[in-house]
């Protein structure tokens, strides 16, 4: 699985990385992780405001930190 947080760099980047590595721990499942800071992936991906989350190249959330709940239903 494929997962891209685009403007990890920013303080809701870095807790929302931190729910998905917490989220893998607690699954047992191989998530791969990118984290991307620059204005091709913003435009590549239309996000709007950061931090974006795209899973599977798919933009499923923008502009806000999602539970590990909330992640695991678009991973599921």
């Amino acid at each position: 699985m494929n997962i891209k947080i685009i403007g990890s760099n920013c303080s809701n980047g870095m807790k929302l990385y931190k729910m998905i590595t917490r989220l893998s721990d607690e699954i047992n499942q191989n998530i791969e992780v990118e984290k991307l800071d620059d204005k091709k992936s913003l435009d590549k991906y239309g996000v709007k405001n950061i931090p974006g989350l795209v899973i599977n190249d798919k933009l499923v959330s923008q502009g806000k930190v999602l539970t590990t709940r909330e992640i695991s239903k678009y991973i599921a």
